[in-house]
Parts: C-alpha cells; sequence; structure tokens
C-alpha cells in the first residue's frame, strides 16, 4: 500500500518520472536541432549520428513532442571537437593505445524555465583503441559508443539536471 501511495504521489506531481527526468508537467514539446560539425578533422557521419541519437533519447525517455521550431525546450550543438592521441606508450618508446576523444558544445533552451537554460557547455567522451588498429577500421564502432555516452550526459544535463 505505501508502494501505492509513494507511486500515485511522485506521479501525480508530474515533475518525477522512473527515467531521471525532472520535466515540468507544462512543458509539452522539444526542437532538438541539427549538431553542426566544426571540428578540425572530419568525420562526415557524426553529426547525423549525434543528432538523431539526441532526437532518439527524447523520443524513448520524455513523452515531449518534437518539433522542428520553438519547442519548449531546444537543444543547440555542435562537435568542436574530434582528436586522436596517443594514450599508451611501450617502454621501446612506441604508441600502444589511441584514444578518440569528441568534444561537442551544447546550449540548452527552457523557454518555460530560463533558469535551467545553459549556454555554450562543453561535454566530451572517449574511446581508447589499439593503436595496431587504423582508426578507419575502428571509427564506426567507437563513435557509436561515443555519441552514446553524448547523448547520455547532454540528456542527464537537460532534463535529468544531474
Amino acid at each position: 500500500m505505501a508502494i501505492a501511495a509513494t507511486a500515485f504521489i511522485v506521479h501525480s506531481c508530474g515533475i518525477y518520472s522512473f527515467t531521471g527526468t525532472s520535466i515540468q508537467p507544462d512543458v509539452k514539446t522539444v526542437t532538438i536541432n541539427y549538431f553542426e560539425y566544426q571540428a578540425l578533422k572530419v568525420n562526415p557521419s557524426l553529426s547525423n549520428q549525434l543528432t538523431e541519437a539526441m532526437q532518439d533519447k527524447f523520443l524513448k525517455l520524455t513523452k515531449l513532442e518534437q518539433v522542428d521550431i520553438d519547442g519548449d525546450l531546444e537543444v543547440i550543438g555542435a562537435v568542436t571537437g574530434y582528436d586522436v592521441k596517443a594514450t599508451a606508450v611501450t617502454a621501446s618508446e612506441s604508441v600502444a593505445q589511441n584514444r578518440l576523444t569528441v568534444t561537442v558544445k551544447v546550449s540548452f533552451v527552457n523557454r518555460k524555465y530560463p533558469e535551467d537554460s545553459f549556454e555554450n557547455k562543453s561535454f566530451s567522451a572517449y574511446q581508447d583503441f589499439d593503436a595496431a588498429q587504423a582508426l578507419e577500421s575502428v571509427e564506426s564502432t567507437l563513435c557509436e559508443d561515443i555519441v552514446e555516452q553524448l547523448c547520455e550526459d547532454i540528456f542527464n544535463a537537460t532534463v535529468a539536471q544531474w
């Protein structure tokens, strides 16, 4: 009985959900803009991949209707970094492991509750890979994992407010 009462109270507040979001009940729509690609090293599919993954995340984890412009919530982002750097060196001073890091800058607009908005917040995620492998051979798998982590972080910063 206590569990049912707690669930009813939490649900009736309309602010909290079991997906971890804290969206006010009068927020109904979200606009997720295309993530522009501004990094020097080019990955032609990353902007599409990131944009679609963000849209999917909001679709699966919220009840917000996605609209093209002027949503109650708006996510604006750009890929600003796409870098590969050595992370581990062997005793013979050769590279053993590389790290692919993707950085995005995100602005979040909450038209109903402007105090929750933020501008140009930086998010980055990385994946390590064996230096014996060419980036091109592991890039798509690495990017899938990186995009998943970035989406989780951006989602949490916007509607979960973590």
